[in-house]
């Protein structure tokens, strides 16, 4: 097959396949019950037999096992688990079982240009913030994170840390986040951090609840380089040009803003911004571009918000959002609070 010799992009394959489809190709869509989006029935990858243990997210292209899998992910992950293959192995079958058109799911050998996407522009060096590891001095040193060549699996994704942040099972599929019982992360939730075209480039993780005397709240990989990744830009930058851009601190930020029904939302991993975050978040703007900044009410977030607000409004218009009470942050806002916020 000729695109066995070249990359696969991921996320045109799992535009143009939905569950249902592949459902329907191992004939297992006429068992399962619809209810309003949804799709249940007994989970085909373990061969169960409780029909409410396998569910599946129609609009969102997402399924989920709450049983002895405790698995969730995309048609990808779907047919890989079925078919005991790679992701990339399923990226192919799907490509021969549905047709696809071969040059429209590869990787294109030069980057087609995004319609917002502008000369990355010459920014005076500047000392990095304390939160962000320094510039490598030495001239041969990586300047990106290189991609994983690994994913974390069967991270329990029903950890009560997760529903007590009030995320929903979809979200903890959709975003890959779970407890992770052994290896660097054990006792932690892992949540994957993507580069701007989508690739896991780190495992951010952060440990459920108060941390014991000693331990840091969250953990980074060694080597990784957080100065040089915005949290959730790879999907933000395919949002509408015209919605806002919020800006905020941390991951559960990010996600829970996503839930809210809001995904045009980055996270900066911490209070402070990095040139190299800066030059990513402007690359993806325009004049006409908004741009919310929303960091946590505290000293912390009302400097960094400060700082922030004076260096997007070079190239964007600006808003900055204050919290009411000390200690606030954006995953505490309602849907309704959100969306008066853009009334």
């Amino acid at each position: 097959m000729a695109t066995k010799s070249k990359l696969v992009d991921f996320r045109a394959v799992r535009a143009a396949v939905s569950m249902e489809r592949v459902l329907g190709h191992y004939g297992l869509l006429d068992p399962m019950k619809r209810t309003g989006d949804n799709l249940s029935g007994c989970c085909p990858i373990h061969k169960g037999s409780n029909p409410t243990q396998f569910r599946v997210s129609v609009s969102k292209n997402l399924w989920n096992c709450f049983s002895e899998c405790k698995r969730g992910g995309n048609v990808i992950d779907f047919i890989a688990l079925m078919e005991g293959v790679s992701a990339y192995g399923a990226a192919l079958k799907a490509i021969e079982w549905f047709n696809l058109d071969a040059e429209q799911v590869q990787v294109p050998a030069k980057p087609a240009p995004d319609r917002n996407l502008r000369p990355a522009p010459q920014v005076e060096k500047t000392a990095e913030p304390v939160s962000s590891p320094p510039p490598d001095s030495n001239p041969g040193a990586e300047t990106f994170n290189p991609p994983l060549k690994f994913r974390l699996e069967k991270l329990q994704r029903d950890h009560p840390y997760l529903i007590e942040r009030g995320l929903t099972a979809e979200t903890r599929v959709e975003f890959d986040v779970g407890f992770c019982a052994k290896g660097m992360l054990a006792g932690r939730i892992a949540i994957p951090i993507h580069n701007v075209d989508g690739q896991i480039v780190a495992y951010g993780g952060r440990w459920p609840g108060d941390p014991p005397d000693g331990t840091p709240k969250y953990e980074l990989p060694p080597g990784f380089r957080k100065s040089l990744e915005v949290f959730h830009l790879d999907r933000a930058r395919q949002e509408p040009a015209e919605e806002p851009l919020i800006v905020v601190e941390g991951f559960f930020d990010a996600i829970k803003l996503h839930q809210l029904g809001h995904r045009k939302v980055v996270a900066l991993m911490g209070c402070s911004l990095a040139s190299p975050q800066e030059d990513l978040i402007r690359r993806y703007t325009t004049r006409d571009s908004r741009i919310l900044v929303m960091l946590d009410e505290d000293d912390a977030g009302r400097a960094g918000r400060d700082d922030l607000a004076s260096r997007f409004a070079r190239f964007a218009y600006v808003r900055v959002h204050a919290f009411e009470q000390e200690g606030n942050q954006p995953e505490h806002l309602t849907a309704e609070r959100l969306a008066a916020e853009f009334a």
